[in-house]
């Protein structure tokens, strides 16, 4: 018994840094979304974001269907029998469940971030999205970890946040000044109901993934991406450019590999990862490492535009790293 209860008690350690280098992960691909908007500036958001979960629900499709093809070539033990129906089916609730994540995780937050960003602009709208960790460390938090744990995280990362938005407050009201009151409200509200979905889908996918641990990171990923993908094409349907028009406008080809890469990366990937750190951390640590999605953001748009990042922006990432290595430290 003792010898087992320091086994637990050492593999404990190697379980949490698996799920803190997955978080970074799926924080490193998150960050692509930041520059990519970039790389497609002739097409709309809306066709960037169908495109990006088409090729996320078609690559998970593809894997989806290749688990059967890979039963074919796996060596079978001696007087075992082969087992060719390697799909693994979702139950009806697991589908619905797939379903309803997909829409608050994937296109229904990225639907209304979208809205948000043609009413107000784009800079208010990502100050907004960007207190999500914050939620998800505060609603989040182990009922036996104690309030005053928290609190420098918590404090550190929102005085980064704070001087995030100073840093970008400036392009914030040149972005929405010639926009009517009322419309960039609303504009605000929208960035509000996306904060509030992606917040509730970390939250609910976490859960989830820990009353579920007979359902694997990559199926869960896999499942979650063939409803983000059937989401897109009805997103593509109300709202998308037809496809004649997009075939004839320059660029059509960078556009279709932006789409795969982050569809593939940003989305799967990073899913994969998000999946892997929620069954291993508590939602508050998990939801701390969220901001490297920012960090890395903000290292690719620099990278890509050639630009110095502000003093306050260098002060607000180095005020996000202290924030996770303080929650890191809490949560030991």
């Amino acid at each position: 018994m003792i010898a087992t209860d320091a086994a637990r008690t050492a593999a404990w350690p190697v379980g949490m840094l698996t799920g803190i280098l997955a978080g970074l992960g799926a924080g490193a691909f998150w960050g692509m979304t930041f520059v990519a908007p970039l790389m497609v500036a002739g097409f709309s958001s809306v066709d960037y974001t169908v495109g990006r979960f088409v090729a996320c629900g078609l690559f998970s499709l593809l894997l989806f269907a290749a688990r059967p093809m890979g039963a074919l070539f796996r060596r079978q033990a001696p007087g075992r029998t082969m087992q060719l129906g390697a799909w693994h089916w979702p139950t009806p609730r697991q589908a619905l469940v797939a379903l309803g994540l997909s829409v608050l995780g994937y296109t229904g937050y990225y639907l209304l971030l979208v809205l948000a960003i043609q009413d107000a602009g784009a800079a208010l709208p990502v100050l907004v999205i960007g207190t999500i960790p914050l939620w998800v460390m505060v609603l989040g938090k182990p009922h036996a970890l104690r309030w005053g744990a928290l609190v420098p995280g918590v404090l550190l990362t929102a005085l980064g946040m704070v001087l995030m938005m100073q840093a970008t407050g400036e392009a914030a009201s040149h972005g929405s000044a010639d926009a009517p009151a009322g419309q960039v409200w609303r504009g605000v509200l929208y960035a509000v109901a996306a904060m509030a979905s992606w917040t509730a889908f970390g939250l609910l996918n976490a859960a989830w993934l820990r009353r579920h641990p007979e359902v694997n990171s990559t199926d869960w990923a896999n499942w979650l991406g063939i409803a983000a993908g059937v989401g897109a094409l009805l997103l593509w349907g109300l709202w998308g450019s037809d496809w004649a028009s997009l075939r004839a406008r320059e660029g059509f080809g960078t556009f279709v590999l932006v789409c795969t890469v982050t569809g593939i990366g940003s989305a799967w990937v990073a899913a994969v990862l998000w999946n892997m750190a929620s069954r291993r951390l508590s939602p508050s640590l998990a939801g701390q490492l969220i901001v490297s999605e920012t960090v890395f953001g903000l290292i690719y748009t620099f990278a890509w535009s050639a630009q110095w990042p502000a003093a306050m922006q260098w002060a607000a990432c180095v005020l996000f790293v202290l924030g996770i290595l303080a929650s890191i430290k809490a949560h030991r």
